[in-house]
């Protein structure tokens, strides 16, 4: 059994036990969330939601919260002496999925 749930504008598959990296979540460690399930699969049977399942819930834990690699950004304008370097690092939360119901 899998689900396509949505969390921070962006679907992952998921299955029961999986880890994940989603956009931060203003979520402490340890708290119990539920994902909106857009699709659901079990043993070939397939229900989509329009846009979300009904009666379909995707419980989540939350894991750990972190940052991701160092980008660098540098701008750089020719023959005017105009550099400027800039770094980021997007802030993630790991979710451990607890269970898939339909």
């Amino acid at each position: 059994m899998f689900a396509i749930v949505q969390t921070g504008g962006k679907q992952y598959k998921v299955c029961e036990g999986d880890i994940i990296s989603v956009e931060k979540l203003d979520r402490a460690v340890g708290d119990k969330i539920t994902l909106d399930v857009l699709l659901i699969s079990d043993n070939g049977l397939v229900v989509a939601g329009n846009p979300s399942v009904k009666d379909a819930v995707c419980e989540a834990e939350v894991v750990s919260h972190g940052k991701g690699d160092k980008i660098v950004i540098y701008k750089y304008k020719p023959k005017k002496n105009e550099r400027k370097k800039q770094g980021h690092r997007q802030p993630f939360t790991q979710v451990k999925i607890l269970s898939i119901k339909k």
